[in-house]
């Protein structure tokens, strides 16, 4: 795939990526006609000139690029679903409980979390690690979810309004990547005004002290443990100190000071007691990053480790992490056996979860029994319908079955329920394949292409359909409109960047 050269940048460690909203705000999306050296007034007016739907519009177009270019983007539905489900629940508790987000996880062992716009939300697997509890995890979550509610990013960038264009650009680069990484950020904004940092290093640091508040009564009403995210925080700070300059990344693109600490523990010593349970798909994702680390014999003999010294806050997932490591070092035999364990643990303790089938099926699979692992996704969606991973994996494995037709009702199922999941269009492309239809294969992967900002290649996609030859003629008529709308998008774009 082409890259679109108006959103591209010199490669960038994420999660530095947010800086691609520098290359956003220099084509004019942001802002309506004006001076080269005056700014519009954002102040009150920030939600008309820069409108929730602008926002998601950046948002979309930086998460595209993150998706398609960024190697430590975790591209694992799994761990996505997770995320997603803990952060609905805490958006569902938010200030803005109709707010639409995404949560997407980043391949760095650097506990850091990072807001962009739109409600575009990403997490370092580091931070998912270091969290000794879920209510840990939660906090650091509720507290990005409340800088998008709170249009903390928006304000941040309209109280430069006082600065010329230039400067405020310099500076939206700044506060974007200090929320992911401190040096970037530090270079970054090296050339502006000195007094201009100072000041907006300060309004950062209130910013925090209101995601910290909104933050935690998101926690408190999700019914999270409230003192997860003061103990998060304080773990965070006594390791800046024992590190310095080596200290969390998240401590130092999130300024912690005594005072907000503080102001977290008081609020969570006056909450009543509650005793908070983690959830086992908590343990079973840690477990499951856990098995990624590493050669994979060496996540082996971790896990075989913690079972042996009973070294573990859940044996359910200490098992399920070994099975993986197993499977990871290609002993089938092995993961087989710790599975069929695996299995007789859940069923004695009344467990259930989606990755536990999931990772039935993949044994399944790897051992070459299709049907076998078709029966197993079958019964996982239906348990488990809003488990994206296993509606990807069953449409797979229909596909693995030659169950063509099939495959094809339930993903025209699927998108009426997810109209926006590439991936579903993806596997539709492939199925329309394997079945001979040309024009239908072609507009499928012209959506995959589309929804993911590919507007070139979705364009490309429509003109093979038209000419596939196999199309009736409401089905190419179709083509021709979408062909029309997709193209008349490209000339927005194109306008918008001139």
């Amino acid at each position: 795939m082409n890259p679109r050269p108006f959103l591209r940048l010199p490669a960038l460690p994420l999660p530095a990526v947010p800086l691609l909203l520098a290359a956003f705000l220099g084509m004019g999306v942001l802002w309506p006609a004006q001076a080269a050296d005056e700014l519009p007034d954002l102040g009150e007016s920030a939600r008309v000139d820069l409108s929730p739907q602008i926002e998601r519009r950046i948002g979309e177009s930086i998460m595209n690029d993150i998706r398609l270019y960024e190697p430590t983007y975790v591209d694992d539905a799994e761990i996505s679903d997770y995320l997603n489900r803990l952060g609905g629940r805490l958006v569902a508790a938010s200030a803005n409980p109709t707010g639409d987000f995404l949560f997407f996880a980043i391949n760095d062992s650097a506990v850091n979390a990072f807001a962009m716009f739109g409600g575009f939300i990403g997490v370092n697997t580091g931070t998912l690690l270091t969290a000794q509890t879920e209510s840990e995890l939660a906090g650091v979550l509720a507290h990005e979810i409340s800088h998008v509610t709170q249009s903390h990013l928006a304000r941040q960038i309209a109280k430069q309004k006082q600065n010329s264009i230039a400067s405020m650009i310099t500076m939206a680069i700044g506060i974007l990547a200090a929320r992911s990484n401190s040096q970037v950020a530090g270079a970054a904004i090296a050339s502006a005004q000195a007094g201009s940092i100072q000041a907006q290093l300060a309004y950062t640091r209130d910013f925090e002290r209101e995601a910290d508040r909104f933050g935690y009564l998101a926690l408190e009403k999700a019914g999270f443990d409230v003192h997860g995210m003061g103990d998060f925080f304080e773990r965070l700070q006594k390791a800046g100190r024992v590190y310095d300059s080596n200290a969390p990344v998240y401590l130092r693109s999130h300024p912690l000071t005594v005072e907000r600490i503080s102001d977290m523990q008081n609020r969570a010593q006056n909450a009543p007691y509650r005793q908070v349970v983690d959830s086992l798909d908590f343990s079973l994702v840690r477990a499951k990053l856990r098995a990624q680390q590493g050669t994979p014999r060496e996540a082996v003999t971790d896990f075989e480790s913690q079972l042996a010294e009973k070294k573990y806050a859940s044996e359910l997932a200490a098992r399920y992490g070994l099975t993986r490591a197993l499977l990871r070092n290609r002993d089938l035999a092995g993961a087989q056996r710790e599975m069929a364990q695996l299995n007789a643990l859940a069923r004695t303790q009344k467990s259930a979860s989606p990755l536990l089938a999931g990772l039935a099926g993949e044994i399944r699979s790897a051992a070459g029994d299709a049907p076998g692992a078709l029966v197993i996704y079958r019964d996982a969606q239906l348990r488990f319908p809003q488990a994206r991973s296993l509606l990807y994996a069953y449409g797979e494995a229909l596909f693995a079955n030659q169950q063509y037709d099939l495959a094809m009702r339930f993903l025209d199922a699927q998108l009426q329920l997810y109209p926006s999941d590439f991936k579903l269009y993806q596997l539709q492309a492939k199925t329309w394949a394997a079945l001979g239809r040309r024009l239908q294969q072609h507009r499928a992967l012209a959506e995959f292409y589309a929804l993911q900002g590919e507007l070139g290649q979705a364009v490309e996609q429509l003109q093979i359909a038209q000419r596939a030859g196999d199309g009736d003629f409401f089905e190419l008529s179709v083509v021709d409109a979408r062909l029309r709308e997709l193209r008349r998008q490209q000339a927005e774009e194109a306008k918008r960047r001139n």
